[in-house]
């Protein structure tokens, strides 16, 4: 019997990983452990093979409250503390467990509940109405006691509520719209009689249709020549610039040639030509060698000029 009766008093509530996250870096900072929460006191372990106990703490005089989350940090929090003021782990006053999730959080909270650690703030029914607080300690754990059962009750109703809902209705809509089917939309399109040409686009779907299928072709032959230029086109340098430094170099010296040896040009009129009369037979050889010997003769009043020099022959 007193076996019986000490393994009720010890019963599990929950096991869960926590990380006591308020120890000082000097210490080793925040770790995690594998929490095992009965209804005496709070033990963890190294790990959740549960070989290696770290610590136990008893939960008498333990209270509970909530720690506002960090800026930078993702876990949240929550912290036990003695009421007599005294350590709770160590030379802590408070130990920090620090949860991965919000229903992680409010699962701890509420086996803390169940195992008799309560919230810090509690308002006692009565004291709202201006009656006398209640002064038995067992009664007011009582009340304490059923008021967060109820409150944990209220919140699982709320979040079965709050997922049924959506489903519920849901569920009413399908249900009338298969009635509406099968009662109402089958019998109209029946008495129609053609039911052929329920199916047939209409006129206006018809040319939106065409229209995008020509855009769609359009498009995809912009892509098919956008790829072919993007794959096939290449380019080539440009040729070197022409050196015409040889032509700029030719000028100058045939300028400075012509400088040189020119010389001044006298122009005057041409000599006539004289008249050869035909008297004879031999007029025509006479005039011709008298032509001739003009042509000989050096005009005094035109000088002669000298050919220009030929670019690069010597």
């Amino acid at each position: 019997m007193n076996s019986s009766a000490q393994i009720a008093r010890n019963q599990v509530i929950q096991k869960g990983w926590l990380t006591i996250s308020n120890i000082g870096i000097m210490k080793g900072g925040a770790k995690e452990f594998w929490f095992i929460l009965s209804t005496e006191s709070l033990s963890w372990y190294k790990d959740g093979k549960e070989k290696e106990k770290k610590y136990m703490l008893p939960l008498d005089n333990l209270k509970l409250r909530d720690v506002e989350k960090g800026f930078m940090s993702s876990k949240f929090v929550f912290a036990i503390f003695n009421t007599e003021l005294r350590n709770v782990y160590k030379d802590y006053k408070c130990l920090e467990l620090a949860c991965n999730s919000q229903e992680e959080l409010d699962s701890w909270k509420a086996s803390l509940l169940r195992a008799g650690v309560y919230p810090e703030k509690i308002t006692v029914v009565g004291q709202e109405n201006g009656a006398q607080p209640i002064t038995d300690p067992q009664l007011e754990r009582q009340v304490e006691t059923i008021r967060n059962l109820v409150d944990s009750y209220m919140s699982i109703i709320y979040k079965t509520m709050r997922d049924l809902m959506p489903k519920t209705m849901m569920h009413l809509m399908i249900n009338s719209v298969k009635e509406f089917i099968s009662s109402e939309l089958l019998a109209q399109l029946y008495a129609l009689g053609e039911c052929s040409a329920l199916m047939d686009e209409s006129p206006e779907q018809k040319q939106l249709r065409e229209e995008v299928l020509r855009k769609h072709s359009a498009l995809k032959e912009a892509l098919t020549v956008i790829g072919e230029i993007s794959s096939s086109t290449f380019t080539t340098p440009l040729p070197p610039p022409v050196d015409s430094s040889w032509i700029q170099h030719l000028s100058s010296r045939h300028c400075k040639n012509s400088a040189t040896d020119g010389r001044s040009v006298i122009r005057a009129n041409a000599p006539p030509v004289p008249r050869v009369s035909p008297t004879g037979p031999n007029s025509s050889s006479d005039g011709l060698r008298q032509l001739t010997g003009q042509h000989n003769r050096v005009r005094t009043s035109v000088a002669r000029r000298q050919p220009p020099a030929i670019p690069g022959v010597k």
